[in-house]
């Protein structure tokens, strides 16, 4: 089972640098030219309003750069050992900052090119504003990967079929919606599972919904794999 720890992006930011070594610059960059791209264990940059992090937080790492043609379209070429335990989540983040019962709508479509081979999950990491509840959607997985908790059973919610988890990682709880087939692109209407977690399961009060991550959550991707956002928006009213 996965681990993980509060708040990896809002942890990874103001953490010291973890010795990863040389390695980290041997991962490549992609070949056409990007807007912007890095090596660095914490790089993050803002564009057209959302936050990139090439965000390596987990022990054992090795090599992974990030690059970015635009806030919507960006990928990373990671390159980390076949070994147990998250790497990293690279992610493309959108602050929100409203109540769920003040929001109108909240949805997003994605669209992303990833590996056949490797450790991995693409997913939704939603968090409210004090990083108490934690609210994963994936949308795809491969190799030996799987959620924190307890299957609570399945259940069709935002135009998806997802089989629904509940657990702690210590620090916060965690619900993991892991969709029934893998997908490669689509829309997720939000708000409706947001408001099951609240209304019907009793699960979290009237929280107030920080930031939407959308990235790749890597275990292990030995001899360098590109995973690839070709596009991925988040909207909300």
């Amino acid at each position: 089972m996965a681990s993980r720890t509060l708040g990896r992006v809002t942890k990874a930011l103001l953490a010291p640098a973890l010795a990863l070594g040389a390695t980290v610059a041997l991962a490549s960059a992609p070949a056409s030219a990007a807007v912007w791209n890095s090596c660095d264990q914490w790089a993050n940059t803002n564009l057209n309003g959302y936050t990139l992090y090439n965000n390596i937080w987990g022990s054992g790492a090795g090599a992974q750069c990030i690059w970015a043609n635009s806030g919507t379209n960006w990928g990373v070429n990671a390159n980390h050992p076949n070994t147990g335990g998250i790497k990293s989540y690279p992610n493309q983040t959108k602050a929100i900052n409203k109540s769920i019962t003040s929001l109108g709508s909240l949805s997003s479509s994605y669209n992303v090119s990833v590996p056949s081979s490797g450790a991995y999950n693409t997913s939704y990491d939603i968090w409210d504003t004090d990083h108490d509840y934690e609210i994963m959607l994936w949308v795809n997985k491969t190799g030996a990967v799987g959620p924190i908790g307890t299957s609570q059973g399945s259940v069709s919610l935002g135009g998806h079929s997802w089989t629904v988890y509940k657990g702690t990682n210590g620090a916060n709880e965690v619900f993991s919606f892991i969709r029934t087939s893998n997908s490669s692109s689509g829309t997720v209407n939000i708000l409706p599972i947001l408001k099951w977690i609240k209304d019907t399961k009793g699960w979290m009060g009237n929280e107030t919904i920080g930031d939407v991550q959308f990235g790749f959550e890597i275990t292990s991707s030995s001899g360098g794999l590109d995973f690839r956002t070709n596009s991925m928006t988040v909207s909300s009213s």
